[in-house]
């Protein structure tokens, strides 16, 4: 505090001077000090109010005579703006308001006040005092503060002219006016201040009260020992105070205690900080007396929360305070007139410049913000704030307008948000904050943000101007124990009483989300037994000073605030502190004294503004776990190898590039996370002796060497790389450790057998979304592996070795090309899943060595049964009507996998009838799914022996019935799904199913009477249903029977119902009647938020569409669709939409539920206020209709719950239990598809997406917000929010945009991408699906799957959902599939109607597999390749440039040549296009038209620049990205000439292959053509050129064959804006005629022409050759490397030169045996390195050739071959050192072990 902050009083003057007037006090007292002593704060009452200051005249009396008494001191606190005390008030009439009916005086700034320290009397010293004090302190009862108010009160004698107002003695008076002043006073007034006339004196009246002088019970409270020699001398100030105050003016409160000086004088000498007063202290003797006056001040106890001096007012904002900040000046309100709140905020403003206030008070004009500002009882006031106002600005005014005239006790401005409550500084801006708020929350300026806060958005922020008490009474609080204590969100400022009086107890105290900035010392103190604190999410700026001294104080958290740095927090006082959190902050470096935190074990500073890590975090040698994530950082410091107890390193997020050296030091350490970082090489990460965990996905690693890698590592997850090789030179001393390898999404095209089999402990392998062709046999050398994971690869077949896998439980193959499974899969006794969906296989082995009856193809089934006891061990069949059984013996067991299996999904192949028996061995099978096969008809026994069926997915066959024998037998079958087959019909015995939850038979040729209930089923016999699915069955009739008819019979109650009703499904979730015809309307079940009815059309403003949807594994609905055809009633309008999560909770569903309800009268309401004058459109309509939804949605949620709701829950776990606060933490994603005629709108926010087809390519029409996306990544931080290593936002939401989580807001908010699309012919159909689709299946993948179904778009949708739940979707999956080629068909497309025969609707649908010969999964979902082009055609040659060289010298290549061959057969199929044969990387391809041709060249130029193409192929000169002098990217990747010609060849099969051939000069021409082309060109010849200007420009004349061009061709060409530049007539080789020809490129990479593809001009010279460039750096370490190989093949450790100071003389080398090598002359190595064994000393600049910056090519290779075969001769030697080795240890043992055996056999296979 100010050294004269206090007024020292003689206790015996209080008690023996009588009253007087103000004016007689000492002017001493009542005047500002100045040069001559006198100090201006010493006067404690001093209240500056505006130009409502009132200076009483005043007579400057002499000082009293008699000697210094005994002293009290009184704190100095100024008065603030409110009507907490309020002395000797004058009211206008004019200036009273009335709300609500209660009149009050409109602010303090009317209010009239003496003034003494401006020369004037003061009237409400002890009232300021006294009730600054209670407003914030519980310490005293009720009643002792009022007899402490009414005590104050005596100091007013004439209580009819003043009067004190406190909140307990409502103001109501309004005094007489006041005379004026003498003129020499009022002219002295008018020339300081210029302030109002105060009132007159009141005469001498009997007093109110009278003060109770019984000292004998006032301990602690005035310190009778306290003598005025303590105080020493004192100028005549100090002096007059003695008769300062008369008796019966000394208040009697607990509140003010009064220490002696000298115990506070000795507290202040031992200590800098504040105190309890229970803390006793030492005696002190006085210091000497120096002649001055040495003050003895003492500060009342923290946890009476005192409000320190006021005019500090930076400090009081200090530490919870926002960005939203200003310092000194402010704007004013138009109420405020020049109010000021302090004195020191008016001394800052007289001190800066008079022209602020003008700026501010001219201002106008200046547009004001709307704010709500609401009361204590809800009620709210709609204030207009100027943007630049503060709360210390705005607080006279709320007095007056928010205020009545009851309240009359201290309020403040308090913010709450994010479910914490604040009070905000006086330095803060609400508008700015309000502004910012709404920005974050996703509103743009184009919102009126100004006013749109003076809506209800308190589901964002809310100000409440209220009392400024302590937060809710102890008896409010839900206290269990004490020692445990979470006060998270009770609203506190301060710590309740009662915990003070059990702070001993307390262990663990967490005060998250209060608003509470310091924490009383004395509370602090008393907490002796504290081990953990967490003040997270407190808007904290700095950390409580009193932290610093809780001394048993063990772990602290500190996350979720605005700390800036700890260099004021003193952490380092905290001897015990082992775990400190600091995610979430605004720090940018760590304080100096870190070091200094012996005892810190774990270190959390994620999320935070690092650029760079201080090396201060390498001098803390205890550190265990440090986690840096989602900073800035660039690089680890060199010296984080002194962390040698760091057991864990996080440092997901950040952009360090590679690891330290040092990093091999961290000897403890055992988890590395480095995750989404830039790091290229992880050889050091391999040098880490004791690493077990090493996650580093998504880094740009394009090569793994597992060789030096660590033998303790036991996890590696390098997923998501650039990996093209991956290499293991094993060890024979130890073996590997690892157990689980993750190299999934990676670039790898083969798995290096001798590699794979030295990885024998591996229990997990992930191999998915590469492009291997072949695993390598040692596979089944793994016999420890579990899980072999190989999905989305391009694998033909599996290793034999598979079944010597033992252990394997799980073995995924899906997506790949397999035309069979190796029959020794059947012996694998521990496999429990297998899932090959989506390959080619066509048989099923036979279990090996069983003589297995192969039955007819027709219903006849195969069962294995256990024979009786008996010789006979020959297999022998049993004949029955319609099923062939084959008899084993009790000899031969069932195959070993018959006993494991449970799960097995074999859907997307081509198995037919006759693999079917195969199953019926399965009989431990719990999942079986055959959907998408080529299956007529299942045997009549095939359900026999699978009686633990629970799913059956039969989906997408032929089935016209399905076996019903053995239906009952099917006790726990739950789930069955039949949709996309011929049945016309469903058994009556699927009714004796009981256990059914889900049955779809959608898209069938349904149409039985469902009344028949004797012999067809209906689904009122399974009462357990909860999805029910008979959309798409357009022949369907349901509607009631004659009143004589047959009804449903309840045998337990009697009753009947309808048998069209579906009353008696009470747990139905999902009814799907689409197409169905319903005449029956009152059978139809109402929707609610629980059930989904969906009854339409499967067709929507002529568009086709479907939608399929999947429960999950919870089996509640939690995803709604949204179709509304001919939206606002226009028929070229419609909306499909989508809301809700595919994992969420089940609250979550009434939130969908609201959205899917709300959405169309939102959108449409918002649609008709679209300003176009403004340019706004509709993607604001959608923007603004998310936004306007989740607010509504927050408001419905909450309405009439949150508004008298207390934030006084003590246990969180109490909180958790409360379905409002699941709401409030509950969330969902949705979609909007908005069509205007031929133009397509999309919204999203969250998981769910859009993805269109055009033309068989997949474009991505959405965004998903993730939130490890940069972009979102920056948002979230600046908005406050954390991201954890696991990509979760606070730790608990996986997407960063979401309706709902208001418990997350704005952090997560609603704000939508929204995207604007023109359709075109060339666009096909849209799927939208939620994340249970796109997590499992990708976009391309998704297309091809729908493309292959598009007639049908109802049964594309429930293809992709089956897909998916082959591929491993257990959530809740929904899936649209909307068909916008409709839009430009003139006809519509043939459909089943009441008029088509059902066969011929059958045979119209392309429901076939592929063709046999094709091999690749991917190609056969495409469509059916064209026939081969006769007569007039058109051939295409391609190239790679320089594709040899690429060869040689670039391990990318084999990658980068399969994504080549996959780019163009898939186009081929699309544009139709014919493979003629390939040669090496060439193509040779025919098109039945010139257009055609060209159409897919372009499309393959285009695309080649969008592949994921290997690091290694984009780092060589051939690969690199070349940019256009408009910045336009030109060229990635490879680069592929084209060249194009037409005419009639001779056409000729080829014998070997049976594909059609070309000869002819013709065809020599093409090839020419394309020779002459350069990489990334399309050269064509003169008639290619004429077919374009007669169909594309329309320039010139039709051919004869311009009107055979197809129409997509043209169009797409068009869209492509072609550049076609004549190159002119040249001579091709063998060839007499010239030819001319013309370069045509894409628009998009026109460029092309004038840049070639290395970056040069187009006349640059020819293209350097492929070679990888070296660097003369790269070769030098490998040369380094050379000398330690050669090295280690002597038996030493090479040891280079290190650098010595210039005083030290460089060490020699002498000639003795441990180098053969010489050192520089003159130079000695010490004794020690001169004889130490094992070492080989050398200076490498003497050892290897010279080498230089500036050295050739040849040069560099000349180098290169020398240290290669310096390298080989070394390696060679280290062999044959171990051969020998071995050869010894084998002549002591007697024979050869098997590792020596694996070593010898692998020097002979090297």
């Amino acid at each position: 505090m100010h050294r004269d902050e206090f007024l020292f009083v003689s206790t015996e003057d209080l008690l023996n001077t009588p009253p007087r007037p103000l004016q007689a006090y000492p002017t001493d007292i009542l005047e500002p000090r100045e040069a001559n002593g006198r100090d201006p704060d010493i006067s404690p009452w001093s209240e500056p109010v505006g130009n409502a200051d009132i200076r009483s005249c005043s007579l400057a009396p002499t000082p009293p005579s008699q000697p210094t008494k005994r002293t009290m001191v009184f704190p100095y606190k100024p008065f603030r703006p409110s009507t907490a005390s309020t002395a000797s008030v004058r009211s206008r009439p004019s200036d009273s308001h009335s709300i609500a009916g209660d009149t009050y005086v409109s602010s303090v700034s009317d209010m009239s006040i003496t003034d003494p320290r401006r020369g004037k009397g003061s009237l409400g010293f002890f009232s300021d005092i006294i009730m600054k004090k209670r407003s914030r302190s519980k310490l005293a009862s009720s009643d002792q503060i009022n007899d402490s108010i009414s005590s104050f009160a005596a100091f007013t004698p004439n209580p009819s002219q003043v009067s004190v107002n406190t909140y307990m003695a409502p103001f109501h008076h309004v005094p007489p006016p006041v005379p004026p002043l003498p003129k020499k006073e009022k002219d002295r007034s008018r020339k300081r201040y210029r302030l109002n006339k105060p009132p007159p004196l009141p005469p001498k009246a009997e007093p109110l009260l009278t003060i109770d002088t019984d000292f004998s019970h006032m301990e602690d409270i005035i310190h009778m020992s306290a003598t005025s020699s303590t105080l020493g001398s004192r100028p005549s100030a100090s002096s007059s105070s003695a008769s300062l105050l008369p008796p019966h003016l000394l208040p009697c409160s607990p509140i003010l205690s009064i220490p002696s000086p000298a115990a506070a004088s000795k507290r202040k000498h031992r200590h800098d900080h504040k105190i309890s007063p229970k803390t006793i202290t030492e005696p002190h003797d006085p210091e000497p007396d120096s002649g001055q006056l040495t003050e003895r001040e003492w500060t009342a106890p923290e946890s009476w929360a005192i409000e320190k001096e006021g005019g500090d007012t930076a400090a009081e904002g200090a530490g919870s305070s926002s960005e939203e900040s200003v310092v000194a000046t402010s704007s004013r309100t138009p109420d405020d007139s020049s109010t000021t709140t302090d004195i020191s905020a008016r001394k800052r403003m007289r001190r800066k410049t008079h022209s602020s206030h003008k700026t501010t008070s001219s201002s106008g004009s200046t547009k004001f913000v709307l704010v709500r500002i609401y009361r204590a009882n809800g009620s709210y006031h709609v204030a207009q704030i100027p943007p630049h106002a503060t709360v210390a600005d705005l607080t006279p005014s709320l007095n007056a307008k928010v205020l009545r005239d009851h309240e009359r006790e201290s309020h403040k401005l308090y913010l709450k948000e994010r479910g914490r409550e604040r009070m905000l500084a006086p330095t803060e801006r609400p508008a700015a904050i309000t502004r910012r708020r709404l920005e974050q929350a996703g509103y743009d300026q184009l919102d009126s943000l100004d006013y749109l806060a003076a809506e209800d958005m308190t589901f964002l922020l809310k100000f409440v101007y209220k009392s400024q008490l302590l937060g809710p009474a102890a008896e409010d609080l839900n206290i269990d124990e004490f020692e445990n204590v979470d006060l998270t969100g009770c609203g506190l400022p301060t710590i309740p009483i009662i915990f003070h009086k059990n702070a001993a107890a307390i262990m663990f105290l967490n005060l998250s989300r209060n608003p509470m900035v310091e924490i009383p010392l004395d509370f602090i103190q008393s907490c002796t037994n504290l081990r953990e604190l967490r003040l997270s999410n407190m808007a904290m700026k700095r950390v409580p000073q009193s932290v610093r001294h809780s001394a048993s104080l063990r772990r602290l958290d500190l996350s979720c605030n605005r700390i800036v740095d700890l260099d004021d927090a003193g952490l380092d006082r905290i001897p015990e502190l082992s775990i400190l959190k600091l995610q979430n902050n605004r720090m940018e470096q760590l304080p100096w004294y870190f070091p200094r935190l012996r005892m810190l074990k774990t270190l959390n500073i994620s999320n935070n503004k690092f650029s760079h890590l201080s090396s201060v975090i390498c001098e803390m040698p205890a550190l265990l776990d440090l986690d840096i994530s989602f900073n800035m950082i660039t690089e680890l410091p060199e010296d984080i190898g002194k962390l040698t107890a760091l057991e864990q390193l996080i440092f997901v997020g950040n952009q360090i590039s590679r690891l330290p050296e040092q990093c091999s030091q961290l000897v403890n350490l055992r988890v590395l996370d480095c995750r989404r970082n830039s790091i290229a090489d992880l050889s050091i990460a391999h040098t880490i002796p004791r690493l077990e965990k090493l996650l580093a996905d998504h880094n740009v690693i394009h090569a793994l060497d597992l060789s030096h890698g660590p033998r303790s590592t036991t996890i590696l997850d390098v997923s998501f790389n650039d990996i093209t090789l991956l290499k293991l030179v094993p060890s024979v001393q130890t073996p590997f450790a690892l157990t689980s390898l993750d190299v999934s999404h990676t670039k790898l095209s083969s798995l290096d057998d001798f590699t794979l089999s030295h990885l024998s402990a591996l229990r997990t392998l992930k191999l998915d979304h590469n492009l291997f062709r072949t695993l390598p046999d040692s596979l089944g050398e793994l016999s420890h592996l579990i899980t072999l994971s190989c999905s989305d690869n391009h694998l033909d077949a599996l290793p034999d070795t598979i079944g010597s896998l033992r252990r394997l439980e799980t073995l995924d193959a899906h997506n790949n090309s397999l035309r069979q499974l190796p029959i020794s899969i059947w012996n694998c006794p521990s496999l429990v899943l297998i899932n090959v969906t989506s390959n080619l296989l066509d048989t099923w082995h036979s279990p090996p060595d069983t003589s297995l009856i192969t039955p007819p193809a027709s219903g006849i089934c195969l069962e294995i049964l256990q024979a009786s006891p008996g010789p006979r061990s020959h297999l022998q069949i049993a004949r029955k009507a319609s099923c062939a059984t084959v008899h084993t013996s009790s000899g031969r067991p069932s195959p070993p996998i018959a006993y494991s299996l449970e799960k097995l999904y074999v859907g997307e192949n081509r198995l037919t009838d006759d693999c079917l028996p195969l199953f019926t061995i399965l009989k431990e099978l719990r999942v079986l799914n055959l959907s998408f096969n080529e299956i007529q008809e299942l045997p009549s026994s095939f359900l026999r022996n699978l009686t633990k069926l629970e799913e059956l997915y039969l989906s997408g066959n032929q089935l016209t019935s399905i076996p019903t024998e053995d239906l009952h037998r099917l006790t726990r079958l739950s789930v069955l799904f039949l949709n996309g087959n011929k049945l016309q019909t469903l058994p009556q015995e699927l009714g004796k199913v009981q256990s059914l939850t889900v049955i779809d038979v959608g898209s069938n040729m349904l149409r039985y009477n469902i009344n028949n209930w004797e012999f067809d089923w209906n689904w009122n016999f399974n009462q357990n249903l909860k999805y029910l699915n008979l959309s798409g069955n357009k022949r369907l009739e349901i509607k009631p029977d004659h009143p004589s008819a047959r009804q449903l019979s309840d045998g337990a109650e009697g009753g009947r119902g309808l048998l069209a009703e579906f009353s008696e499904l009470t747990s139905l979730r999902v009814l799907g009647l689409m197409d169905v015809t319903t005449t029956f309307l009152p059978n139809i079940p109402e929707e609610t938020e629980d059930r989904r009815v969906r009854t339409s059309l499967s067709e929507v403003n002529k568009m086709s569409y479907g939608i399929a949807d999947n429960l999950g594994s919870t089996g509640y609905l939690t995803m709604l669709d949204l179709v509304q055809p001919e939206f606002r009633g226009q028929q070229d309008e419609a909306v499909f939409a989508m809301f809700g999560r595919s994992d969420a909770a089940l609250t979550d569903n009434h939130l969908s539920k609201y959205l899917h309800d709300n959405f169309l009268p939102q959108f449409s309401a918002h649609l008709g206020q679209i300003d176009e004058s403004k340019n706004e459109t509709v993607l604001d309509a959608l923007r603004r209709t998310y936004l306007r939804l989740n607010k509504q949605l927050h408001d419905t949620l909450y309405a009439g719950s949150t508004s008298n709701r207390k934030m006084s829950q003590v246990s969180a776990s109490t909180m958790g239990a409360c379905p409002l606060e699941s709401s409030y933490r509950a969330g969902a994603s949705g979609i909007v598809l908005y069509f205007v005629g031929k133009t397509l709108y999309v919204a999203n926010a969250g998981d769910a997406l859009a993805v269109i087809s055009m033309q068989g390519s997949a474009e991505l029409f959405s965004r998903k917000h993730d939130p490890f996306d940069r972009r979102e990544t920056e948002r979230i931080r600046t908005a406050e929010g954390w991201i954890s290593p696991k990509g979760l936002i606070h730790e608990e939401i996986d997407t960063s945009h979401s309706f709902g989580y208001f418990y997350h807001f704005p952090v997560v908010n609603a704000r939508p991408y929204v995207e604007r699309r023109r359709l075109t012919e060339q666009d096909e159909f849209v799927i939208v699906g939620n994340r249970g689709l796109w997590d499992y299946i990708s976009y391309q993948t998704a297309v091809d799957i729908a493309r292959s179904e598009i007639s049908d778009p109802m049964i594309a949708a429930q293809k992709l959902r089956d897909f998916a739940i082959s591929y491993g979707s257990d959530g809740s999956t929904m899936i649209m599939v909307i068909c916008v080629a409709d839009l430009f068909r003139p006809k519509k497309q043939p459909t089943a109607d009441l008029s088509m025969d059902v066969e011929a609707f059958s045979s119209s649908k392309k429901r076939a597999g592929k063709k046999a010969d094709i091999q690749d999964r991917t190609i056969a979902r495409l469509d059916y390749e064209v026939s081969p082009p006769m007569g007039h055609l058109c051939l295409v040659f391609t190239d790679i440039r320089n594709s040899t060289q690429l060869w040689e010298a670039n391990a990318g290549m084999p990658t980068a040549m399969r994504l080549h061959n996959g780019l163009l057969r898939r186009h081929l199929r699309i544009c139709g296009g014919y493979v003629v044969k390939t040669e090496g990387d060439a193509f040779m391809c025919s098109f039945p038209t010139t257009l055609a041709a060209l159409w897919w060249s372009l499309t393959v130029q285009t695309q080649l620049m969008h592949e994921p193409w290997p690091l290694e192929i984009l780092e060589c000169e051939e690969g690199k990205e070349v940019w256009d002098a408009q910045g336009n990217l030109i060229a990635r990747g490879l680069s592929v000439r084209m060249g194009i010609h037409c005419g009639t060849p001779v056409c000729e099969p080829d014998p070997i292959t049976d594909r059609m051939d070309y000869f002819g000069p013709m065809v020599i021409r093409a090839a020419r053509i394309s020779g002459n082309a350069s990489g990334g060109q399309i050269m064509c010849s003169a008639d290619v050129v004429r077919e374009i200007n007669a169909r594309i420009t329309e320039t010139g004349p039709d051919t004869e064959y311009s009107e055979f061009q197809p129409p997509q061709a043209i169009e797409a060409i068009r869209r492509m804006n072609i550049k076609v530049i004549p190159v002119g007539e040249i001579k091709l080789k063998g060839l007499e005629i010239p030819e001319t020809v013309s370069s045509i490129y894409p628009g998009s990479v026109a460029g092309r022409q004038d840049v070639d593809l290395t970056g040069g001009s187009a006349t640059a010279s020819a293209l350097p050759s492929a070679k990888v460039l070296w660097i003369i750096t790269q070769v030098r370490e490998l040369a380094v490397l050379c000398l330690r190989f050669e090295a280690l093949a002597s038996a030493r450790v090479f040891c280079p030169y290190s650098k010595r100071k210039e005083s030290i003389p460089p060490p020699s080398q002498s000639q003795s045996s441990q180098s053969s090598i010489p050192a520089p002359s003159g130079s000695e190595l010490s004794e020690d390195e001169r004889f130490e064994p094992g070492y080989m000393y050398g200076n490498p600049d003497q050892l290897l050739p010279p080498m230089h910056d500036k050295m050739g090519e040849l040069e560099i290779m000349m180098i290169m071959d020398s240290l290669l075969t310096r390298l080989e001769n070394a390696a060679s030697t280290m062999a044959m050192t171990a051969m020998v080795e071995r050869m010894g240890a084998m002549q002591t043992r007697g024979g050869l072990d098997e590792r020596t055996l694996s070593l010898i056999s692998s020097l002979v296979l090297r």
